[in-house]
């Protein structure tokens, strides 16, 4: 079907943070297929692994217990504010099942007049019909319909106007760390705070959209870890497969609890292969000082993120994002999809953002020296598209 605008690429391999296509052209990925291939391509050890539980079992089904769900979640548990996990294929379906959490909790708790969730502008949460009505966005909504109700938008990082929303129908609170899609806008670590303050007072549940933040990707496991807080349930997508499709819910007991045979499902959901995968990426990334190298090397690609835009300031205004999440902020001048376009024939992914940024998401093994070599890409494309300079070049 008609439904992507699909760049004229096909890659063929790759090997940590660099793919090939068939007639042997090399990129440096720093798109990460959107923040999913956290560990690399071709890892051997998650390769090794995914070939191994194929061999054995790929598919059971949820009728029948599965030691590698059961193993992952007990892992997520021990490394997280969490209780128990529910697994299942994508982000929108964890955010689509986080959703019907909250709205369980509250009913359960003899309330179900409360099922609003105060959500915020610029927010991506995905494309089912209820998480494209708490993404708000009207370019997204239109043509399908009107809107699931229960979504109350308010601006992003604005207390007063979270206050103002409460009312007697709110069930909590649901927010990106980073919104991703929406422009790589990072949350004031306050803000989150008080969010989570605020929650308490009014008795709602704290919802955190973790699937493009989580897994290590800020240079903690979880994003909100920077703030010192405990959401009450969190939805995890993307890296935590490592490219294979794996999701999931993180909550804590007094909302897992609800969730009872029947209330909820999946088919895929936590088979033994997507599990396997996901154990996999835990051995890594929970691997004694992998986020503090996470850590280490997103400040290498900070400074010299800055250093680009301050270099090039008819081109980039400034960069912002948190860890390996890196947003760099175009000017009206020159258009995000343009320098996408000028950054792959440097031999660089990157993918576009909201609000006319160009998002860097490498994946979490990234290296200092292929930070470097991707910076001097985006120096050369950014140079393409310097009105002088670009003059220069094409003489």
């Amino acid at each position: 079907m008609p439904t992507y605008n699909r760049a004229d690429l096909a890659f063929e391999r790759g090997e940590g943070a660099w793919l090939w296509t068939a007639d042997q052209r090399r990129f440096l990925d720093f798109g990460s297929g959107i923040a999913t291939t956290s560990i690399g391509h071709g890892q051997p050890h998650l390769v090794r692994t995914i070939a191994e539980q194929a061999a054995k079992v790929m598919h059971v089904s949820n009728l029948y217990r599965v030691p590698q769900a059961e193993r992952l979640a007990a892992r997520h548990v021990e490394a997280s504010f969490a209780d128990s996990v529910f697994f299942c294929n994508s982000g929108a379906e964890a955010n689509e099942g986080m959703i019907k959490a909250v709205r369980k909790y509250h009913a359960e708790n003899g309330h179900p007049e409360k099922f609003h969730l105060i959500c915020f502008e610029g927010a991506f949460h995905g494309r089912t019909l209820a998480t494209l009505s708490a993404t708000g966005n009207e370019k997204y909504l239109a043509g399908f319909g009107p809107p699931v109700q229960g979504f109350d938008h308010v601006p992003f990082g604005n207390m007063n106007a979270v206050r103002d929303a409460i009312g007697p129908h709110t069930a909590g609170i649901m927010i990106e760390p980073i919104q991703g899609e929406g422009g790589v806008r990072p949350a004031d670590l306050r803000f989150l705070q008080e969010l989570r303050a605020v929650c308490d007072e009014f008795g709602l549940l704290l919802a955190l959209d973790e699937v493009q933040t989580g897994m290590g990707r800020s240079g903690k496991l979880w994003a909100h870890q920077w703030a010192g807080i405990e959401p009450d349930v969190m939805s995890s997508a993307k890296g935590i497969g490592g490219g294979f499709p794996l999701g999931a819910i993180l909550a804590k007991e007094h909302v897992a609890k609800h969730l009872k045979p029947g209330t909820h499902g999946t088919t895929y959901g936590g088979n033994p292969l997507a599990c396997a995968a996901g154990n996999a990426v835990l051995d890594v990334v929970l691997a004694p000082g992998f986020l503090e190298q996470v850590d280490r090397v997103a400040r290498h690609l900070w400074r010299g993120m800055n250093d680009l835009a301050a270099r090039h300031p008819t081109v980039a205004s400034g960069v912002r994002g948190a860890g390996l999440l890196v947003g760099l902020q175009l000017t009206p001048a020159v258009a995000n999809g343009d320098f996408q376009a000028a950054a792959v024939d440097e031999g660089l992914l990157t993918v576009a953002a909201g609000q006319n940024v160009l998002r860097v998401a490498p994946p979490l093994i990234v290296t200092e020296a292929e930070v470097d070599a991707a910076l001097e890409m985006l120096d050369r494309a950014a140079r393409r598209l310097t009105p002088a300079d670009a003059k220069a070049m094409a003489k």
